[in-house]
């Protein structure tokens, strides 16, 4: 039987301005959650969008808010944005500016960013010059609006991407003040993995009617992706990491804490692998230039913590190693949801000492995967699978942030959370301190 072909972009209602910028950015088929959501959200419906990770729905969501903001023609009133996109992390504001804003040159729309980290000045500077497009996190964004910098009352259409990571993080008391204070009938756009944690809330008190697209479950990790349990003498994990960190795909390895992601990023660059690391201790500029060099493969390994779970979206990353076993399985599989996207293949390992493994099996039939389970050394044969062949060691560093670009000297508690941040000068804080 012969199988029905996916719809166009052009056959989904997409503008072909937009259609023509989309084949500019290599992107000429929708993936299963685009042509769900696009002809309703083009529509001017409310929708409700669930899928996992890398599934495509920053495309899900830019497109019909970008197609609404040419097809009325008007310009954006200083520091009056037209559209919202509220996300959970500063990295993620960061990647879906990059997408947006090649898709709204054409339509000679602006796009702009607010989130901590960074001085406020630049950001208010691009608000007054007026911004079709705003895309904050939650907590520098209450900021401007309790300063009077940024009115929210133009507002035609709000987006929440990743609201499950917003509640997480506990950022849904300011998504409430600042979905108030956007106009009662803006259409809005909610994006989220889950329902739980307070999102069904938010989907009851701001959705109308909407149109709900629930394509897979967070729980249901990608066909494409292997996973592998590991179990190493505690001695020996070291050896075991540096091994795998010495292949030739781009590789992305998780640690639990900040000082324990500076150090493996240190200590693999110093073997001449070239590393960098990835933390809520970074300033924003150290952030951005590590996860550059990470992207343009200057670097091929990037040491995070929970900070990039979703914060990462970066083609190609092969191998996703949890070098401190995660949290619970909800974090298993937003880390692990770094690799195999967009159809893309990609292995999973969990390194595990023999006092964590029933932790770790519990996770992972919590998660609802089968691994296969070994108990490895260095030289290992699975091993040498799962790495394949080494890359030639290099004696140069790639750019890395030195410690005086971390927020917090050694030895000192570290200060700063995930998706927290601040900048140059005096300190500034949203209300709950949080972005």
């Amino acid at each position: 039987m012969l199988s029905t072909p996916a719809p166009s972009f052009a056959a989904l209602g997409v503008p072909a301005a937009l259609v023509e910028a989309l084949g500019g950015l290599g992107i000429h088929q929708p993936f299963p959650i685009q042509a769900a959501a696009l002809p309703d959200a083009l529509a001017g419906r409310d929708v409700l969008g669930r899928g996992r990770t890398g599934s495509g729905k920053t495309v899900a969501f830019a497109v019909p808010v970008l197609a609404r903001l040419a097809a009325d023609r008007s310009r954006p009133r200083p520091l009056r944005p037209r559209a919202l996109v509220l996300v959970p992390t500063r990295e993620l504001a960061s990647q879906v500016a990059a997408t947006m804003r090649p898709l709204a040159a054409p339509l000679r729309l602006r796009v702009s960013t607010v989130f901590g980290g960074v001085p406020q000045s630049r950001q208010v500077q691009a608000l007054r010059a007026g911004a079709d497009v705003l895309i904050a996190c939650p907590g520098r964004l209450e900021d401007l609006v309790g300063q009077q910098l940024c009115r929210l009352d133009d507002v035609v259409v709000t987006v929440l991407d990743e609201a499950d990571h917003m509640a997480d993080l506990g950022f849904l008391p300011a998504v409430r003040r600042l979905l108030d204070a956007t106009p009662g009938d803006a259409q809005r756009l909610l994006f989220s993995a889950t329902l739980d944690r307070g999102v069904d809330v938010l989907v009851d008190r701001y959705l109308h009617d909407p149109a709900v697209h629930a394509l897979d479950e967070v729980a249901t990790p990608e066909a494409a992706m292997t996973h592998h349990l590991l179990e190493v003498v505690p001695g020996e994990k070291a050896a075991v990491v540096r091994e795998l960190a010495a292949r030739q795909g781009r590789t992305l390895l998780f640690t639990r804490t900040k000082y324990g992601a500076r150090n493996l990023a240190t200590r693999l660059s110093a073997a001449g692998i070239p590393a960098v690391d990835l933390h809520g201790n970074l300033s924003q500029p150290a952030r951005e230039r590590n996860l550059a060099a990470f992207a343009s493969g200057r670097a091929r390994v990037l040491v995070a913590t929970d900070i990039a779970a979703r914060g990462i979206h970066v083609d190609d990353i092969s191998l996703v190693v949890h070098v401190d076993p995660p949290a619970d399985h909800k974090a298993y599989l937003h880390r692990s949801g770094r690799t195999a996207r967009a159809g893309a293949t990609g292995d999973v390992v969990t390194l595990m000492t023999r006092e964590q493994a029933r932790d770790v099996q519990a996770l992972t039939r919590q998660a609802g995967i089968q691994p296969s389970s070994a108990a490895v050394g260095p030289g290992h044969p699975q091993l040498r699978a799962l790495a394949g062949p080494s890359a030639p060691r290099v004696e140069a560093r790639p750019a890395h942030a030195p410690a005086a670009e971390t927020r917090s000297r050694p030895h000192q508690a570290p200060k700063a959370a995930a998706g927290r941040g601040r900048g140059r000068g005096p300190r500034r804080r949203g209300r709950h301190g949080v972005e």
